[in-house]
């Protein structure tokens, strides 16, 4: 991720979650909250109930190279927090991609020309 680093900390979850606004699709629900970095940390979060390790992992791994081969269309300055549904269990790469698109659209932080931070 050229542009991006990783949400790791539970405290940074929270906040986004908390004072960050959301919209959902029937993947994936995305929170993001303006941050003061420049630069966008993406947080993708999977529960358990949506399968085994290997399931989650999996799509743990769609969702960020979806983001990452679409980063340089989404504006800088954002945490991103994706929360994968139930739904998503036997989705496509490409399932992800469109869905990781339509929220980033919906958000406005989605723009089909290429911006750099």
């Amino acid at each position: 991720m050229l542009y991006s680093e990783s949400l790791k900390k539970n405290k940074d979850f929270q906040i986004v979650y908390r004072k960050g606004k959301s919209y959902a699709n029937r993947f994936l629900v995305m929170y993001i909250k303006k941050n003061d970095i420049g630069k966008n940390r993406l947080g993708i979060s999977v529960s358990k109930k949506v399968g085994n390790s290997i399931v989650r992992h999996r799509l743990t791994r769609l969702i960020r190279e979806s983001y990452r081969l679409q980063e340089e269309h989404f504006l800088c300055g954002y945490d991103i927090v994706a929360v994968v549904r139930v739904n998503a269990k036997n989705s496509t790469f490409a399932d992800m991609k469109s869905a990781l698109i339509h929220l980033g659209k919906l958000h406005k932080i989605y723009i089909s020309e290429k911006e750099d931070c």
